[in-house]
């Protein structure tokens, strides 16, 4: 039976998803993008635009499994605390539409796409390219994450948490 997963690369401005199948082994990228908000706009709108337009994606493609990076930041503590309200947001739709939620490191992600967890972000690209069969390198970096955090959690077993 085939599998959907829904990859997210969390974010204020731009947050990553991509969208991919499984099925009988066999990787296929569904789509991939961002959704983008206004920096103009207030922070409770931008929340607002992110919650509306997952949802979007969430009843089109109707994913059984979300992947979601989990934050790093060790600089800028104000950017990590409005991306960890998107986060929130993300968390909060991925919930109420009962999809279970793997999540993962930045680390953990680059080890399951190019089996090596310092790879930089033009490796995760290529391999994401490769191991989904994409004519060329999906962009943004955002969108190429969330496809990455995607077949993260269809690769992986000993590192998968998965949250109801």
């Amino acid at each position: 039976m085939a599998k959907i997963i829904l990859g997210i690369d969390p974010g204020i401005a731009d947050t990553g998803y991509g969208v991919v199948k499984e099925d009988g082994g066999k990787l296929s990228c569904l789509c991939y993008g961002t959704i983008k908000t206004i920096p103009a706009d207030d922070l409770i709108t931008r929340l607002s635009i992110l919650h509306q337009e997952l949802d979007k994606i969430i009843k089109k493609y109707k994913p059984g499994l979300a992947s979601i990076e989990q934050l790093f930041f060790n600089k800028n503590v104000r950017t990590a605390l409005i991306v960890g309200q998107a986060r929130g947001v993300i968390l909060l739709t991925l919930k109420q539409n009962n999809i279970p939620i793997a999540e993962f490191t930045p680390s953990q992600i680059k080890q399951a796409v190019s089996a090596y967890g310092k790879a930089n972000k033009k490796q995760v690209q290529k391999m994401v390219k490769l191991i989904l069969g994409l004519k060329e390198i999906p962009q943004p970096d955002d969108a190429a994450d969330a496809l990455a955090a995607a077949i993260c959690a269809l690769n992986s077993t000993l590192c998968l948490k998965i949250k109801n």
